[in-house]
């Protein structure tokens, strides 16, 4: 759809933007990112013809930029400019039929049947057609760019190019304004280009980026290549962080502020408290986690832990509420508290501290292994999600990358699961040995200081540490269960 061949643009002969080469195809969502002064707008404005090339060249549709009339531009390329605090007073349908002006024809321009269906079609894609008869004064910043976009659309252009169209919108704006426009490309095959200055609403919408550093191309490509941390930190000149996005396949980029410094936050048993019906855990700082709580599932930031003590008949619709008014009762936060729930006796935990230099764990356990099953198995028997479980804790003093946290999850998986063979534990449907039980928890804290640990695998001096502290204190917790269990039967 556009070709740009070496495209060099400026002012009064003065290179703006410099040797700039990309092609952009059919239907394709392309934006365009870089920091205040590396050519976007620029390069935009070359794109619609406003601003004369210095060098290269633009074609649209197969054609030199520089061989269409403003009028013919005006059928294939519409533009969506920022949002402007400065409003005419027309009505809304006024202002969409304006859209139509490239399309009609004589002195009069007189307005057609067409132009009245085209008009018609492109509010309500929009859904600006309930206040066709306001005034855009009357309408607040995210109907206006609506507004303008249907403006846009009535041109029925095979291009359309915007100028940070989410500018002052808030969130819910943002996204139907966007929505609307990805959907067009879809529907309707619309190409579009974009300037953003959020990185993640580009990553989110665009099919590829193309990203600006001093007027030259520093990359373009699929905005999982271009919104790599090295390319934004060197472009930007601030610290970043790449995540996955949790419901989408696009990458995501996390601003790193320069926090003040932090003391090293000790995990051991000063912070744990045993009662009753609760073991809390009211850690020195917040820690990174990753979980399969009740509350506090998956991945965040939490400061409180919480093994609450239930009935074994324990049966309620909405455990997850449950927990909530639970850890409320306990004045905790819910959204930095992390809940398990466990119908044992919650005196026979057992917990350990192991360390090694900068380096160290704190295990809390809880293991009720009457109900033990052999995972290899379980499909052949009837499922039983009684609360008696294997609850553990591991509190980490380090600084643990993604991959590292899931190796903590398996170094911690396979201790628990060698702590049980070496007590013998066995599943008493089949007489196998037993993994764990049917509703088993953990947890992976980390205070996320010092040096990053890469890796938490057996080999590494964090994994020997988890390996030897969870296969410790799981057997502990387990003997204190199997002794609790002779007693009762004496």
């Amino acid at each position: 759809m556009m070709e740009a061949d070496r495209v060099s643009v400026g002012y009064e002969g003065r290179k703006v933007v410099d040797d700039i080469s990309f092609s952009i195809g059919e239907s394709e969502f392309f934006g365009i990112l870089g920091p205040n002064g590396s050519g976007k707008t620029t390069l935009l404005k070359a794109m619609t013809g406003l601003l004369p090339l210095l060098d290269g060249k633009i074609e649209i549709a197969g054609k030199s930029i520089d061989a269409y009339n403003a009028k013919e531009l005006a059928r294939i390329v519409a533009v969506l400019p920022q949002l402007s605090g400065d409003t005419f007073s027309y009505q809304v349908k006024e202002t969409v039929m304006l859209g139509r002006y490239a399309h009609q024809k004589g002195f009069l321009k007189t307005v057609s049947e067409y132009d009245e269906e085209v008009v018609e079609r492109v509010m309500d894609q929009t859904g600006v057609g309930v206040f066709k008869d306001k005034y855009l004064h009357e309408l607040s910043g995210g109907e206006r760019q609506r507004v303008f976009l249907a403006q846009a659309l009535a041109q029925e252009p095979k291009l359309l190019l915007l100028d940070e169209p989410t500018n002052h919108l808030d969130l819910s704006y943002q996204k139907s304004l966007l929505d609307l426009i990805k959907k067009q490309t879809l529907e309707d095959g619309l190409t579009v280009i974009s300037i953003f200055h959020d990185l993640n609403l580009a990553s989110l919408y665009c099919d590829r980026l193309l990203l600006l550093e001093d007027g030259k191309t520093k990359t373009i490509h699929l905005p999982e290549e271009v919104l790599k941390e090295e390319n934004i930190e060197s472009v930007y000149h601030t610290k970043v962080q790449k995540q996955a996005h949790p419901s989408v396949a696009k990458p995501q980029m996390m601003i790193i502020p320069e926090a003040e410094a932090t003391a090293h936050a000790k995990m051991d048993a000063h912070h744990l408290s045993i009662g009753e019906n609760v073991i809390h855990y009211a850690a020195p700082a917040h820690l990174k986690c990753m979980s399969s709580g009740v509350s506090g599932a998956g991945i965040g930031w939490y400061a409180d832990f919480v093994n609450r003590r239930v009935s074994p008949t324990y049966d309620h619709v909405d455990y997850a509420g449950d927990m909530r008014r639970f850890i409320q009762e306990h004045d905790l936060e819910p959204s930095r508290t992390v809940g398990m729930m466990t119908a044992l006796d919650l005196s026979l935990a057992a917990h350990g501290r192991y360390e090694d230099g900068d380096k160290a764990v704190f295990v809390v356990v809880t293991a009720g292994t009457g109900n033990a099953i052999d995972v290899s198995t379980s499909y052949l028997h009837p499922s039983d999600q009684a609360p008696g479980t294997i609850n553990l804790w591991v509190f980490i003093e380090g600084n643990l990358t993604d991959e590292a946290f899931i190796e903590a999850l398996v170094t911690s998986t396979e201790a628990k699961v060698k702590a049980l063979l070496d007590e013998g534990i066995t599943d008493p449907r089949t007489g196998g040995s037993a993994t764990g039980t049917p509703t088993d928890s953990i947890l992976i804290a980390s205070t996320q200081n010092g040096e990053k640990d890469p890796f938490a695998g057996p080999v590494t001096k964090i994994g020997k540490l988890i390996g030897r502290g969870v296969h410790e204190v799981t057997r502990q917790a387990v003997q204190n269960y199997k002794n609790q269990k002779r007693g009762e039967e004496k």
